[in-house]
């Protein structure tokens, strides 16, 4: 998630080719999929405003996937022209965050998510799914996990080969979080489900635990623990990549990823940003490592 969810509400501009290194790295690193970019209007979010330029200027590596935001056919149309194979739509269940996030109801949301992915079918066009607010939204509180069902069943039964809750705010405990994932695969088989935690209240390692023992294999995250949410005060980034992995190795989990080389990655990113990296696990290693140098 770190070129697009990492990056969106970065305050300075980040350069295309700062985005396109970051990009290459995550998959010489060994991730399989990476989200490129969001094919959204520049006015509301000027970060992704070179999409186009970013996503036919990857190096595309064999076995990786370049997913990119789409939230309605205009947006589907661009990527496509771009050379998208795989786009994701985003809808949310909280009615109020919805109408702050993109300016309409839930189920107007579904409706314009609809076409997209009828085009995408037929374009043979992946179709990924994200459901926010699936614990609490910061205008309406808690979140029933019937609510998140409902949303989470609409996208794929649109098509969307998998469905990632998130947890926006990073509100989410355990407890909750499991759940949640047992309304939701009461409606969406678990193999279908994906989990998006945000760290501020520091929950998100614990919750990816949680889901894990319950059957929810895979998990977005964010190199450096990069990014944010502008409708959501102080909500921090994504978990860190660096953290997920180190969790995961010693849970005795392979995962196929390099997690020196995502340390290295998530340094040099922060170093263009001029910010220190989010992941406690990827100032630990580099710490060591520069001990031992």
């Amino acid at each position: 998630m770190g070129p697009r969810d990492g990056l969106q509400n970065e305050p300075g501009n980040v350069p295309t080719a700062v985005k396109l290194e970051l990009i290459d790295r995550l998959g010489a690193a060994g991730l399989k999929a990476i989200e490129a970019t969001a094919f959204v209007s520049p006015k509301w979010t000027p970060q992704m405003a070179d999409h186009t330029e970013v996503l036919e200027g990857i190096r595309r590596r064999p076995g990786v996937s370049y997913p990119v935001l789409t939230p309605n056919l205009k947006g589907f149309e661009a990527a496509l022209a771009a050379g998208a194979n795989e786009v994701a739509i985003f809808g949310a269940a909280s009615e109020a965050f919805s109408k702050k996030n993109i300016n309409c109801s839930i189920a107007e949301s579904m409706e314009r998510f609809r076409p997209v992915a009828e085009a995408a079918a037929k374009a043979k066009v992946k179709v990924r799914g994200y459901v926010s607010c699936v614990v609490a939204c910061p205008y309406e509180g808690e979140v029933a996990p019937a609510k998140v069902a409902e949303v989470a069943n609409a996208l794929f039964e649109m098509g969307c080969y998998e469905v990632s809750l998130g947890d926006t705010i990073g509100a989410g405990t355990p407890l909750k979080i499991q759940r949640m994932i047992e309304a939701v695969a009461r409606a969406v088989p678990v193999g279908k489900l994906a989990g998006h935690y945000h760290d501020t209240y520091g929950q998100a390692l614990a919750n990816i635990y949680a889901s894990l023992e319950i059957g929810v294999a895979t998990f977005d995250s964010s190199v450096a623990g990069l990014g944010g949410c502008p409708y959501a005060a102080g909500a921090s980034g994504n978990v860190a990549t660096e953290d997920v992995l180190y969790m995961l190795q010693g849970l005795g989990i392979e995962t196929g990823v390099d997690l020196d080389m995502i340390v290295e990655t998530g340094e040099w990113i922060c170093g263009v940003l001029n910010r220190e990296p989010g992941s406690k696990a990827g100032r630990a290693i580099a710490a060591k490592r520069r001990k031992a140098a």
